[in-house]
């Protein structure tokens, strides 16, 4: 499923990360995010030991959603090395999200 992220962890788990990050940015009352979730577990499970997928409730960190500038969601962020390496917002097909992974690979 990922590894859930929030104000406590998210330095460590991402900025710091020695491999990709992918943070998927979510709320419970999201239709699209709910739509997202299958997608999101799957590359989680394809992924597993190249690339670090993370969740953050949008409700419970506002902090962090705030810092990266979420406005809309769900809203996926890609960390390379501590940065933000790209960006989808909004519900897409799981091959867009496998594209911009690969890119960071």
């Amino acid at each position: 499923m990922g590894i859930v992220v929030n104000e406590t962890n998210f330095d460590e788990a991402v900025l710091q990360s020695a491999c990709p990050v992918l943070v998927d940015f979510w709320a419970e009352w999201c239709g699209p995010c709910k739509m997202m979730l299958p997608i999101v577990e799957e590359l989680a499970a394809e992924y597993e030991g190249r690339v670090t997928v993370a969740k953050v409730n949008v409700d419970e960190s506002p902090s962090i959603s705030a810092r990266y500038g979420i406005r809309n969601i769900p809203t996926m962020l890609f960390f390379k090395n501590g940065e933000v390496a790209d960006k989808q917002v909004g519900a897409v097909p799981k091959t867009t999200v496998i594209t911009k992974i690969n890119a960071l690979l």
